[in-house]
């Protein structure tokens, strides 16, 4: 049986060498050159890619390197990645082939029908825009700059900056519990970012996560668990003793709404203990719990086996495009390695201007204020639903972003079409689901409600009302 994968270096010409050899980031010239190969039809639509292993070593690159830029061109659209397939060219149409003797005249193609912009955004994880603080952030902006030292525009740390580091080990350890120092952070420019440098083409990639979660582009092979009331059922990881690592959303989970019980987060615990494995701990939402105090993060039990992965997307806007991880000792030198050969993960003045934002008091003064505003929301949506929308329930605590409302089997398809039709948002439940979950699937609506303003809030209850009166 031949090699089933394209000869990549023939397929991107001999000045691929030339260009990965030149000035500037090797992993942008990577990305440019295979989005021009599969844009001039030398690679074809289908074309299996070779693995990234073999292309480094073939190319003279790091493993994560090539990784992060099949990674890129699967999120623009150019590439497919599928467990079991591997990765190949996106179906598109393929160039016209010029006819013999003259040459191919431009086919035009009708452009697809633009989708209309929703009039209700109640889509998931998007926190109020309007709410931004602007004038405290161009405050912590303008201090920032004034006093930023001369080597903060240089190549700095691979860590990121000393004082958002110094900013976020105080702030964590109060607000999350989490037993970490500045060393042994790393800032990042996203959760994908984060699970690229655990596992920057390591053998050990296979990694236990939730069947209800976000699908990120990381080079990383998962295997799901049930999820329940109680969080996800930890306990399906005896079923698969080559496993090492699990990743998990312990404070809510996303986007059922139920946190890890506490009998499963100490039998989780004990299991990575056990094996010297990794629990991977997404805090996306810690800070906003509405009913109680947030439960404290699980890093803060066994800080030597979870990675605690946090960001400021929830809390304060994902626009700001920062993730910070708080590491293992044993992980600092193998993340730090992996880094440098990423491209710079943030930007300085950003990552300033948050660890003045945070050390002046704005971050929590902030997240404080959008406590009551999200806990107003969730009620009234709570409230509007139980009156209007017939015998639907929400599932999971009073936190985070977004709620669950379970739907009678078989029509969860039918509610977001109607509710698209309706200019509506939403997301159908069965989005989020691992495609190999162990457990049947459920209908539902994962409801958000941070990203309308207060002016467009009680409209968008209204309209989501209407649907679910007239469908269920």
């Amino acid at each position: 049986m031949g090699n089933p994968w394209v000869n990549l270096t023939e397929q991107l010409g001999s000045d691929v060498h030339r260009e990965l050899a030149g000035r500037g980031s090797r992993r942008a010239a990577l990305i440019r050159a295979l989005r021009e190969a599969v844009r001039s039809g030398r690679l074809a639509p289908g074309s299996r890619l070779p693995p990234y292993r073999s292309v480094a070593a073939e190319l003279g690159l790091a493993r994560n390197t090539v990784a992060d830029a099949y990674a890129e061109l699967v999120a623009e659209g150019w590439l497919t990645a599928r467990q079991g397939a591997g990765t190949q060219v996106a179906r598109r149409a393929a160039p016209p082939v010029p006819r013999q003797g003259r040459p191919a005249a431009p086919v035009a193609q009708e452009a697809p029908a633009a989708r209309p912009r929703p009039v209700h955004n109640l889509a998931q994880g998007q926190p109020d825009a309007s709410s931004f603080p602007r004038s405290a952030w161009l405050s912590s902006g303008r201090r920032t700059l004034a006093a930023a030292p001369g080597d903060a525009f240089g190549p700095g740390d691979p860590r990121g900056r000393i004082e958002l580091r110094e900013a976020l080990a105080e702030h964590l350890g109060r607000a999350r519990g989490v037993r970490t120092t500045p060393a042994r952070i790393v800032v990042c420019s996203g959760f994908g970012h984060a699970l690229r440098l655990l596992f920057p083409g390591t053998a050990d990639r296979r990694l236990a996560v939730e069947s209800y979660g976000y699908a990120h582009h990381t080079p990383v092979t998962t295997v799901p668990l049930g999820v329940d009331d109680d969080g996800a059922r930890v306990e399906e990881l005896g079923r698969h003793p080559q496993l090492r690592h699990v990743l998990l959303t312990p404070a809510h989970q996303f986007p059922t709404g139920a946190p890890l019980a506490p009998a499963r987060r100490q039998w989780v615990l004990d299991w990575a203990g056990s094996r010297d494995g990794l629990l991977i701990e997404d805090d996306y939402d810690g800070e906003l719990r509405y009913d109680r105090l947030p439960v404290g993060a699980l890093q803060g039990l066994d800080p030597e086996h979870v990675v605690y992965i946090g960001s400021a997307g929830a809390a304060l806007s994902p626009g700001i495009c920062l993730s910070w991880m708080a590491l293992p000792e044993q992980l600092v030198e193998p993340v730090l390695a992996a880094q440098s050969e990423q491209e710079p993960c943030a930007c300085v003045l950003t990552q300033l201007t948050l660890a003045d934002f945070i050390a002046s008091g704005s971050y929590e003064r902030h997240v404080r204020r959008m406590r009551q505003r999200y806990r107003r929301r969730r009620d009234q949506l709570v409230t509007a639903v139980a009156e209007r929308g017939g015998r639907l329930r929400p599932t999971g605590i009073a936190a985070g972003l977004q709620l669950v409302l379970r739907l009678p089997p078989g029509t969860e398809r039918t509610l977001v079409e109607a509710a698209t039709a309706a200019g509506i948002a939403v997301d159908g439940l069965s989005t989020f689901r691992h495609p190999d979950a162990p457990t049947a699937a459920a209908d539902g609506l994962v409801v958000g409600y941070g990203a309308p303003s207060d002016q467009a809030f009680d409209a968008a209850v209204d309209a989501l009302c209407r649907v679910l009166s007239q469908h269920t």
